[in-house]
């Protein structure tokens, strides 16, 4: 049985609908292109994000970061695998396990990316009255843990 919110089903609707409006907004629902226009698949940025710190990482570790399952990973990087932007070894410490990095065209791509990423942030944030700033910030931090703790 499903847990009503004590805020109640009015609040509840004014959230989804808030949420569909900024993801909309956000450009979240096209699936071949991130938010800040690169032809890339949101998932496709975020795996770059996470992979371009330079060090090697587990594809279970990759897993737990970008929050998906493990079949879609394997098909995430396998994607960016053909597309020339990461390689894949088995783990020194554990055969078993599959250590990825980006190649050089990867660590350009999450780059170019990455400056993309900040310069619609860096609109974004413009935006926004500098007096409400911090709150929207608080706001969306509060957001996230509630998301964290409902999953």
């Amino acid at each position: 049985m499903a847990r009503r919110s004590a805020a109640g089903p009015a609040a509840e609707v004014d959230l989804q609908e808030r949420m569909i409006t900024l993801i909309r907004a956000f450009g979240l629902h096209k699936p071949d292109e991130t938010p800040c226009g690169k032809p890339v698949s949101v998932a496709e940025a975020h795996a770059l994000l996470e992979l371009s710190h330079g060090e090697p990482l587990l594809q279970k570790e990759l897993v737990a970061r970008l929050r998906l399952e493990k079949s879609t990973v394997s098909r995430l990087v396998g994607i960016l695998k053909d597309r020339g932007w990461v390689e894949c070894s088995r783990s020194p410490q554990d055969g078993r396990a599959v250590e990825l990095r980006l190649t050089e065209t990867g660590q350009r791509t999450a780059e170019d990316i990455a400056v993309a990423r900040r310069a619609k942030f860096a609109r974004v944030l413009d935006a926004i009255p500098s007096e409400k700033r911090a709150s929207v910030l608080e706001s969306m931090k509060v957001l996230e843990e509630a998301m964290s703790e409902s999953e």
